[in-house]
């Protein structure tokens, strides 16, 4: 009975360490995601330090630690593109989003509905889901650089005035132009910066975000 009771617990053990080696492993490979929640309170993010924090506070709320986190974010003086570090990043599943900084700004770049994941590894709704939250806040151009009148006062706004650059991370829009499927830059919010202006075009305030290192 002794030798059965070890043996069992011996198993056991063995499964838990076999577990917890494949979390840590996967946890340790998580370097892109996209927020599973905004701000709450529009494209007013408390600037970028504010949008960093909420990222690394999202990351470390779902088990991964050590690393820093940046949102792809533009602002008046920054281009996202120079924020989120030299790659490569994987979501929270392990699949590779991008090598690199020039192979995510570009069409070999592996964002889609299906990897652009939460930090909990979960899909975010896209055109055709209720409600839907396709729209990602970045401020950014298709190179990833700022456009600065589009970056809601440098994520600082959320009311009726000024207006973000958006991408859809579901690659989808209204027709079939680079625009519509275009991740980091295919339209900029109607009607300001609001939670309701962000909802009213198919958004809900969400962003990516990348490991720097």
């Amino acid at each position: 009975m002794r030798r059965l009771l070890l043996v069992a617990a011996t198993a056991m053990a063995a499964a838990l360490a076999a577990t917890a080696g494949v979390a840590l492993s996967q946890d340790a490979k998580m370097s892109f995601f996209v927020t599973s929640v905004g701000s709450g309170n529009g494209a007013d993010l408390g600037g970028l330090k504010g949008a960093d924090a909420h990222c690394a506070s999202l990351a470390e709320a779902a088990g991964v630690t050590g690393k820093t986190w940046h949102a792809y974010l533009s602002s008046s003086t920054e281009d996202a593109r120079d924020r989120i570090g030299r790659g490569p990043w994987f979501n929270a599943k392990g699949e590779k989003i991008a090598d690199d900084v020039a192979s995510l700004h570009s069409d070999a770049n592996g964002i889609t509905k299906q990897t652009a994941l939460t930090e909990k590894g979960e899909t975010i709704n896209g055109r055709g889901d209720m409600p839907n939250r396709h729209d990602m806040l970045t401020g950014t151009r298709p190179d990833g650089t700022r456009i600065a009148d589009q970056t809601c006062g440098d994520w600082t706004m959320s009311g009726a005035e000024g207006a973000a650059m958006m991408g859809h991370h579901d690659r989808t829009g209204l027709d079939d132009t680079a625009a519509a499927r275009s991740w980091n830059s295919s339209h900029a919010s109607r009607g300001g910066c609001s939670q309701e202006a962000l909802k009213g075009t198919g958004g809900d305030g969400l962003f990516y975000c990348f490991a720097t290192e």
